[in-house]
């Protein structure tokens, strides 16, 4: 089958398989790293024997993504995203090991070598929606990276609900305290290994580089860099990520402040409100917040990737800092209170939503495609390292300020991305 028959007949029915096969590995990747979130800290805390500890693990699972955002990219350029995402998975898949080992010999610096090697194959997860956008038309590239993003919440959500089952499955088969739930990230882990090793081909990658550059799907093969353009759309992802990141760190911190308290949670026109809200334990409180804020990350994503398609990259990545400047104003304004703050967080993920989404779309068609893995890499490994040096900066400001003072500063990162963003067009 020669290559312009192969673009004409069988683009449309590969792109529509490989986004399919992204999606599964996303909600099967994203088992372990759900998991990793949600007890990496308590994992820490119990071998190490400090709380001050405990932080570590958030830090070490973003470090690992950062390590390898780039390396795995460079993978994908040279041989294909099917190789690169396998050893994502691959490298995962031996952290999970390591960290059960690590909790039953308990021995803390190898616990953060797993959580690590956990953090590396997030970057492959990572990696995943840049690759639905190799061999999409234009005017479908933010659709198809959105609905890669958005399979992202069925494994976010599936690995924390995973760990009172899995707990209890590991006590029975003699597992150390807190790993149970690991038996289902292993085997999530495996079966996304397998996913990609054999199902994804052919290599969407090495695919849309054999398209002719001539033809009803020419369009879709820019062969113009835009320098510029891919650096701001770099940035306004990294600043916006971090704006989420540092605010929705802080937030559980906040919440148990205002639990301790008492009665500052009840404010305004909703003290009723608020003052059931105080009977509620601490903990209910923060999961159910941070569920509705991942909701917002990721479940509008296909709207903001259709927006980005047919309203413009640009104009979506600034609708996403309009939302993250109301998401601030109610931090600033009813950030005391349990409503405001519930508010704030679900607004803060459809801002960072918007955002990257749409900056990935800019990203990828702006850059040539000899360069564009290689951005891409870069772009996730500024993303991860931004959002780890701004938990470290949030945490200073909301105990020198308040959690008003953090939204304040984190309206600087909108305002820079806003004031840049005539670059976005160059």
């Amino acid at each position: 089958m020669t290559a312009a028959i192969l673009t004409e007949l069988d683009r449309s029915r590969i792109q529509r398989r490989t986004v399919g096969i992204l999606s599964l590995g996303q909600v099967l990747g994203g088992i372990a790293f759900g998991a990793t979130v949600s007890l990496g800290a308590l994992l820490a805390a119990d071998i190490s024997g400090s709380d001050a500890l405990s932080g570590l693990a958030t830090a070490s699972v973003t470090l690992g993504a950062a390590l390898a955002a780039i390396p795995l990219a460079r993978l994908a350029g040279l041989r294909g995203r099917r190789l690169a995402l396998t050893a994502g998975n691959l490298l995962a898949l031996v952290g999970i090991v390591v960290v059960i080992g690590a909790a039953a010999i308990r021995v803390f610096p190898l616990l953060l070598v797993g959580i690590i090697m956990i953090g590396m194959g997030n970057a492959g997860n990572l990696q995943s929606r840049f690759a639905a956008t190799d061999l999409a038309q234009p005017q479908h590239r933010g659709r198809d990276l959105s609905v890669v993003v958005w399979a992202t919440t069925i494994g976010g959500v599936a690995g924390p609900l995973l760990l009172g089952p899995g707990e209890q499955l590991g006590r029975a088969i003699g597992m150390p305290p807190h790993t149970g739930s690991y038996l289902f990230s292993l085997v999530a882990q495996i079966a996304a290994f397998a996913l990609y090793l054999i199902a994804l081909r052919p290599d969407p990658l090495l695919t849309s580089r054999t398209l002719p550059e001539t033809g009803s799907f020419a369009a879709g093969i820019e062969r113009v860099d835009r320098p510029v353009a891919a650096r701001y759309a770099i940035f306004a992802i990294a600043g916006s990520h971090v704006t989420m990141a540092s605010v929705m760190a802080m937030t559980p911190v906040h919440l148990s402040h205002m639990a301790m308290a008492g009665g500052t949670m009840a404010g305004g026109a909703m003290g009723g409100m608020d003052g059931m809200s105080m009977e509620l334990d601490v903990t209910v409180l923060v999961g159910v917040t941070i569920a509705m804020h991942v909701a917002g990350m990721y479940g509008l994503s296909p709207v903001f990737g259709i927006l980005a398609d047919r309203w413009g990259r640009l104009r979506t990545v600034l609708l996403g800092q309009a939302l993250l400047v109301a998401s601030l104003c109610f931090a600033m304004i009813v950030g005391e209170t349990t409503w405001g703050v519930m508010v704030a967080l679900i607004l803060l993920g459809l801002g960072w939503s918007a955002a990257t989404v749409a900056g990935a779309a800019l990203l990828t068609e702006a850059s040539a495609p000899e360069l564009r893995t290689r951005r891409q890499g870069r772009s996730d490994s500024l993303m991860s390292l931004s959002a780890a040096g701004g938990a470290v900066l949030a945490g200073v400001i909301l105990q020198s300020f308040s959690y008003a003072g953090l939204a304040i500063a984190a309206l600087i990162v909108v305002a820079a991305i806003v004031v840049l963003s005539p670059l976005g067009k160059r």
